[in-house]
């Protein structure tokens, strides 16, 4: 039988329709927000209308709240969406879980027709038939009845308590899927076996869901990973089989970790295992110790440091990650938020992991985006994502931001992140951030001024800026100190300028160089030699809490 064409059999319409359709297993992953990005794109470019559709059908790997997560990544990132649970349109509903009659149908015409059957083998008999492929050193095909069951016989193997589930009958012939960016796709005659379309607990594969959602929900373009190129071909078949027109897809290259491996959520538990395979290797952990850190069963930490990444959740992981003083890498687009990049500059690094404008442009903003943003300026390879190259983007970023944006930004990240600098008014964190110039992610901005805020007690002297600063030459940084208190004490306008000015006076005075005086002063005040400009500094800490703090530096002199 000559190959089916399977091309581009999608009418053209008068408006483009793409959909980012995630599951709801947790926050956004950054090779997800990639592919929500393109397809945004491409409508804004074509006046086309995105849709945001969840596919919660997999009931078991479901996390309540994640589909709100995902779509507060989505907006944090600028993505706004024209259809969806919240936005409703005319192809609504927007959840999965609440088309099941359409996936019925569905599963029923495939049924009538004899393109799908009933089949109720066990877990067993389907291991057995695996074994018995391998012994004979073939792949394994599910073998097709020569009869289908009926459906009385399914309802029967139901009440025997046999697993009921629907296949759908693969035809025997060769076909071709054609790519918007790869091109031709040929899968020979039985390459595909004859895949389920519907569970046994009477819910649809990924398989029939797509298929029926795309349909009727009138999507246009398919814009997805390539990771799901061999899926393509069952869908199409599916569609021919139910009478749909086949939209045009486009397969996303994937997003890879600098070191070629693929980027995961399962990297943030493979870089704390690590850590504490080495401790407890080291023995300086134990098991019983690790377990009361992440409050698990000990059984549980033993899958999970066998790479069973099920066993602990990410909150364990964190527990644990910060027991042992390890940073969990960024992974979801929450992550990078909540370590205080700027959603535009991530926005921008994950548009050109796989895409280029066509110039040597790399800074741009979403609307310079949309204006180049072309299918065909896709690349065909996997993107690496360069975290030194994003880190140094977000610094540009930050550099150009307005005052008003980086506010706005900071005040965001500080009430996600936790941080205690949230509770600062807008003047005092605009000069905080004024102060802080050049930072890279808002995480340097509290990691430099942040003890400021915090109470007296909160601050610890790092032994090595002791040393260093305050114990030399016969413990010269406290004597300076000593000296400078009754000066401080008496200045009159405690603002950065008449404090610059009193320690240049200062420093004349007692014949000392700028940093014989300021670097004390920030070790007393903030436990390490690490702040923002000495003035700047003692005027956003205050008066009391200047004098206070070197007082407490001075009573803990050895």
């Amino acid at each position: 039988m000559e190959v089916v064409q399977v091309a581009r059999i999608m009418t053209e319409k008068s408006t483009i329709r793409a959909r980012f359709a995630p599951s709801p297993t947790g926050y956004l992953h950054v090779g997800g927000a990639r592919s929500a990005l393109f397809n945004w794109l491409f409508c804004r470019k074509h006046g086309g209308t995105f849709v945001l559709r969840i596919e919660d059908t997999d009931i078991q790997r479901n996390i309540a709240g994640a589909d709100q997560k995902l779509r507060d990544d989505l907006q944090w990132l600028g993505i706004d969406l024209d259809e969806s649970p919240d936005k409703s349109g005319e192809y609504g509903p927007y959840r999965q879980s609440e088309r099941l009659h359409l996936y019925k149908a569905a599963q029923e015409k495939l049924l009538a027709s004899g393109n799908a059957y009933y089949a109720f083998d066990t877990p067993e008999e389907l291991d057995a038939l695996r074994k018995q492929a391998e012994a004979e050193k073939r792949g394994f095909k599910y073998p097709r009845p020569t009869k289908f069951p009926t459906t009385e016989e399914a309802e029967r193997a139901k009440a025997e308590g046999r697993p009921v589930v629907v296949r759908f009958k693969t035809p025997d012939e060769p076909i071709t899927v054609h790519d918007e960016l790869l091109g031709d796709v040929t899968l020979e005659t039985g390459q595909l076996d004859d895949f389920v379309i519907a569970k046994s607990n009477g819910w649809p594969t990924y398989h029939l869901a797509v298929v029926v959602d795309d349909a009727q929900m009138q999507i246009t373009h398919v814009l997805r990973a390539q990771e799901h190129l061999m899926n393509t071909p069952k869908h199409v078949f599916l569609q021919r089989a139910l009478g749909y027109e086949t939209p045009k897809y486009v397969h996303l290259p994937l997003v890879f970790n600098i070191d070629g491996t693929k980027m995961s959520k399962r990297d943030k538990h493979k870089t704390v295992r690590k850590v504490v395979k080495e401790r407890l290797k080291a023995n300086t952990w134990s098991k019983d110790a690790v377990s009361q850190v992440a409050a698990c069963s000990e059984e549980a930490l033993k899958k999970w440091l066998d790479k069973s990444d099920t066993e602990l959740d990410m909150d364990q992981v964190e527990r644990i990650a910060m027991a042992v003083g390890v940073e969990i890498p960024e992974i979801d687009v929450h992550d990078f938020r909540s370590s205080g990049y700027l959603s535009e500059a991530l926005v921008n690094f994950i548009a050109l992991i796989g895409w280029s404008p066509g110039d040597d442009r790399e800074q741009m903003t979403i609307d310079e985006m949309v204006a180049a943003f072309s299918i065909d300026r896709i690349n065909k390879t996997s993107g690496r994502f360069d975290r030194e190259k994003l880190l140094a983007m977000n610094t540009d970023w930050c550099a150009a931001a307005s005052p008003q944006r980086l506010l706005e930004a900071f005040k965001d990240w500080a009430q996600v992140s936790g941080s205690p600098m949230a509770t600062l008014d807008d003047t005092v964190t605009t000069r905080v951030l004024d102060a802080c110039k050049g930072f890279r992610t808002f995480r340097d901005v509290e990691g430099k001024a942040g003890i400021l805020f915090a109470p007296d007690e909160r601050v610890e002297y790092d032994p090595k800026a002791v040393k260093k600063v305050l114990e030399k030459k016969d413990g010269q940084g406290y004597v300076m100190l000593e000296r400078l208190l009754p000066a401080l004490e008496s200045v009159d306008a405690w603002t950065a300028e008449g404090l610059d000015a009193m320690i240049k006076n200062f420093c004349e005075e007692n014949d000392a160089k700028l940093g014989d005086v300021a670097q004390p002063i920030r070790v007393a005040v903030a436990g390490r030699p690490v702040s923002p400009a000495i003035g700047e500094t003692l005027a956003l800490l205050g008066v009391e809490k200047t004098v206070n703090r070197i007082r407490r530096c001075l009573s803990k002199r050895k």
